[in-house]
């Protein structure tokens, strides 16, 4: 077993470490399909062998070929390092600067098995989510980290630890950059191939800028989701009773079942990995499996015998409002006392026909709250509900949506209904073109049940997973006539559910205690409590203090669910103001010892300036610059101008590889002056580039939130646009 002091002294060469190949028992990465010629093998396998001397290489070369022709990438699973990874205390790292050990800290929660989707692949979430492409680079990083200096930047090179630079102390530590493909070639079968070759990776969000919190982030995300589409689409605030039917289970995914219980509904998440299914329930974060569309089914109704008046019965009243099927059964088969009468009736004659009541839905009845994992494909579950509907007349599902990684659909993101998990994953490496279309077919069918539902008080949204837009380029029913090129049938998430809270300034910030320690959290939780309920004391507007009272709830929420997973972190969705007050309280509290080590800040990369996604983050700007990518790329750099630890800016994440340009940033907090100062900076400019795009485009909840962010900062100075009042001008000058 290493040391974390091993773990940080290089690649370990001689002697070289234990070949231990694939590690049973723990769930990995789908086969990779990048057909490469025979030079670019040859090609690949030199730019592996650049990692090590020349006495070693002879030996690596056969094996990293075998990896390369069995699962299509080299991850050099003879350097997968045989120590528990997870994140450790800070202080236990060997290290010169508190900001190295602290990226040590998120680097290893990353790789964690308890965190990470395929560990052995170094992936962390969505299928192909990388933190590195093979583990030489894992292990340059730690030592170059444990190395660095006040005045070094190390920089990564999607993966590859290019160098340590020399820099300022004002300068970020960590400059990542993930996935930087020329436009032309950001293609996905170029990808497999670079990808394949060593040169590039896919680095999600999170997973690649070393920022992931394990799917409690999604949690929240969701959450917040479900809490205000209920408000949009059903007008409640009271989700007890109600069924929300999603799909997937995995790393980001993983997070609905537990999002379900915690909004209050029934959720119903259908997975056909039996192994991701199995990890949330030993998690707790589902309440109840099963394997049988049968039983999701009567988990949702309770079939109570009754009978109608006739001749069998004496005095059955009809005040009783019974609603009759329109199939009938015979008790006789059903054995004494199988179908006793009411209670004061008569039993009915031996033989008599009866009818069974119409089924009503047993825990929406009850307003029970459930997370159900179904271990099958959601094609499945969602033609049944369909099924359903026709003979019986009752949709048993009031909100859906999907999160199968169809940003990847082709290579284990989505699994297609007529075959079986492991078909499936042997017939996507043996036959790709075969299996593609099989996705497509699937696709198709989904998205057909789902429409036969929307006809009833059913409401469907995308999540941002490229779900609607892998359909459209299936041919699924998804067309919105007369709409723009980011518009379907149904809304993305953003669109109509959480874009009005980006353009108010609010997303998904996020802090982890490096301490390790339960405790710290739980101060921070106590602090970000405090300081919401402060700005709400002080006067806030309705829609502000809405979300305030949600994350409110959330934080409490959350403590009482349990939901860390790796690293003591903790996020919740908050605007500007709150963001900084927050970290201003975090910072006071680790100078005067309250809390014991460093805490990291950050957000995911989805949020109100990080990403430029046409069909999810920004899915809700029309001015046509939705597929224009100033705004992250001009939040990496002002972030590493203000303050940031390090930063990071990546190609895909969500919706895929090509589809969107994001970036992140971490910041340590350490209780000095300093900190507070770039904290305040930083944070400030890191939602007001997003708000005051937002407001360019025609927004105006960004536009009115700007113009109240200018008048509390002079130094603040945001060219508002005028909009064009009167349509008549723009036909007459188009003489329309």
């Amino acid at each position: 077993m290493s040391s974390l002091q091993a773990l940080c002294s290089g690649l370990p060469l001689r002697p070289l470490p234990e070949n231990r190949g694939r590690q049973a028992g723990v769930p990995h990465a789908p086969v990779r399909t990048p057909s490469l010629s025979l030079a670019e093998k040859q090609l690949a396998l030199r730019n592996a062998l650049r990692y090590f001397p020349a006495d070693v290489q002879e030996l690596l070369a056969p094996e990293f070929a075998q990896e390369l022709q069995l699962y299509g990438h080299i991850y050099m699973y003879r350097f997968c390092p045989n120590i528990e990874m997870r994140a450790y205390p800070v202080e236990q790292y060997p290290c010169q600067t508190k900001a190295a050990a602290a990226i040590m800290h998120m680097i290893m929660n990353n790789l964690d098995p308890a965190v990470a989707q395929f560990p052995q692949e170094l992936v962390t979430y969505g299928g192909n989510g990388q933190v590195f492409s093979n583990w030489a680079q894992f292990w340059l990083t730690m030592f170059y980290l444990s190395k660095m200096t006040e005045e070094q930047t190390l920089v990564m090179y999607s993966g590859h630890p290019l160098g340590l630079f020399p820099s300022s102390r004002s300068a970020p530590r960590l400059v990542i950059t993930n996935g930087m493909v020329i436009p032309n070639y950001s293609s996905r079968l170029e990808y497999e191939k670079l990808f394949a070759l060593g040169v590039t990776m896919y680095g999600q969000m999170t997973a690649g800028s070393y920022c992931y919190i394990g799917p409690q982030g999604i949690v929240h995300g969701t959450v917040l989701t479900v809490l205000n589409a209920a408000r949009r689409y059903l007008g409640i605030e009271d989700l007890a009773g109600k069924v929300f039917v999603t799909s997937g289970l995995g790393g980001m995914s993983g997070a609905q079942a537990k999002a379900a219980v915690i909004v209050g509904c029934i959720g119903v998440i259908a997975e056909v990995d039996k192994a991701a299914l199995e990890k949330r329930h030993k998690q707790g974060w589902l309440m109840e499996v099963t394997d049988s569309l049968d039983r999701c089914i009567q988990r949702l109704r309770v079939l109570q015998l009754g009978l109608q008046q006739a001749p069998g019965w004496a005095g059955l009243p009809a005040a009783l409002g019974l609603c009759v099927l329109s199939y009938l059964v015979d008790l006789a088969p059903l054995g004494e006392g199988r179908c006793p009468a009411p209670s004061g009736f008569s039993r009915p004659l031996p033989g008599a026909p009866v009818l069974l009541l119409c089924p009503s839905r047993e825990a929406r009845k009850r307003k029970e709250v459930l997370s159900l994992g179904y271990h099958g494909n959601v094609v499945a579950l969602w033609e049944r509900l369909v099924h359903e509907l026709d003979t019986t007349g009752e949709c048993l599902v009031d909100l859906g949506s999907d999160q199968t990684s169809c940003h990847n659909p082709f290579n284990g993101g989505y699994y297609p209904v007529q075959l079986s998990f492991t078909e499936a994953q042997s017939l996507m490496a043996s036959n790709p073109a075969v299996f593609k279309d099989l996705v497509q077919e699937s696709l198709r069918r989904q998205v057909s049940a789902i429409n036969r539902l929307a006809k009833e008080k059913f409401f469907f949204w995308d999540y941002g997973n490229a779900f609607l837009l892998e359909a459209q380029r299936a041919g699924a029913d998804v067309e919105k006539k007369g709409a723009g090129r980011t518009e379907f049938r149904y809304p993305s998430y953003v669109q109509h559910i959480m874009g009005d809270i980006f353009s108010q300034g609010f997303g998904p910030f996020r802090w982890v205690c490096t301490s390790g320690d339960p405790q710290d959290l739980a101060v921070t939780d106590e602090l970000a409590t405090s300081v919401l309920e402060e700005a709400i004391a002080n006067g806030v507007k309705a829609s502000v203090k809405l979300q305030y009272m949600d994350n409110i709830r959330w934080i409490r929420e959350a403590a009482r669910h349990q939901l860390v997973v790796g690293s003591q972190a903790r996020i919740l969705y908050s605007d500007q103001k709150g963001r900084v007050a927050i970290a201003v309280a975090i910072n006071q509290a680790i100078a005067c010892r309250r809390i014991k080590a460093p805490v990291v800040l950050s957000r995911d990369h989805h949020d109100v300036s990080g990403t430029d996604s046409p069909f999810r983050e920004t899915s809700n700007i029309y001015d046509g610059s939705a597929f224009c990518a100033d705004m992250a790329v001009q939040n990496f750099v002002g972030d590493a101008c203000r303050g940031a630890t390090w930063v990071a800016l990546h190609n895909g994440g969500g919706v895929g590889w090509g589809e969107v340009i994001n970036g992140g940033f971490g910041l340590v907090l350490d209780g000095t002056p300093e900190a507070e100062q770039r904290a305040r900076l930083m944070l400030s400019w890191d939602v007001s580039n997003g708000v005051a795009r937002r407001c360019w485009s025609g927004n105006q909840k960004a536009y009115e939130i700007i113009c109240q962010t200018m008048q509390e900062n002079s130094s603040l100075v945001v060219t508002l646009p005028h909009e064009v009042e009167d349509e008549r001008v723009l036909q007459q000058a188009l003489q329309l």
